[in-house]
This record gives structure tokens, sequence and C-alpha cells, in this order.
């Protein structure tokens, strides 16, 4: 077995919104994200386009939109994998610096190879 098969595999999820796509999956493919173990693919992702909804709090400092106003917009959800604790965690660091967002929306899910 290589040792990137032995690796833990972790599955990225965030919303971004279209205009920052590339900037966020740039700065994540730059830390390994979306590679997979063979070394055959890199830069893989799924891209879903959707809506957002949110309502600054009174503390906030949005990006977009303004305190007390809900506010509904057009964002990509994406997917990706990322091989390896390090790869998940610059990822993760290179979302948050990259994305337009006080707060990133993100989820990561370890996942079982069967």
């Amino acid at each position: 077995m290589s040792a990137a098969k032995d690796e833990p595999r972790f599955k990225l999820f965030f919303t971004v919104p279209p205009e920052s796509l590339e900037a966020c999956k740039s700065a994540m493919f730059a830390k390994g994200a979306g590679s997979y173990p063979s070394g055959k693919y890199s830069m893989v992702c799924f891209e879903t386009e959707g809506r957002m909804q949110f309502m600054p709090g009174e503390d906030a400092n949005p990006a977009i939109g303004k305190i007390g106003k809900l506010e509904k917009l057009a964002e990509v959800k994406v997917e990706v994998l990322c091989v390896g604790q390090d790869v998940m965690l610059g990822a993760v660091a290179a979302l948050k610096k990259a994305h337009p967002y006080e707060e990133p929306a993100y989820e990561v899910y370890r996942m079982e190879d069967f």
C-alpha cells in the first residue's frame, strides 16, 4: 500500500459567492485539496449552484448585506476531497483566508474506505 492510500480521507464542503469561487478553489488546490492518492487526478471538485440566506446580527461586519436585514443571494456549493489531515487543515485555513465572508460556511467529514 502507498502512504497516500493509508492517509485518512476527508470531504470538505463549502459555499461561496460565484465571483469568489475560483479564488477559493485555487487557494485550496494549492494546499493539495482535490488531489487523488494515485496522483493521476488533481484540482477535482463538484459544484452545485444554489441560494443562500442569512441575516447579519448587531455585532456582525457583513461583506454583503446590512445588519438586521434578511439577505438572499446566489451561492455555489463546492465539495472537495482532502487526503490526509494536514491537507484538510491546510485547505480549511486557505479557504478561510480566501473567502470573502467574515464566517465562511463549511463542513468537514471523515470518509471511510470500504
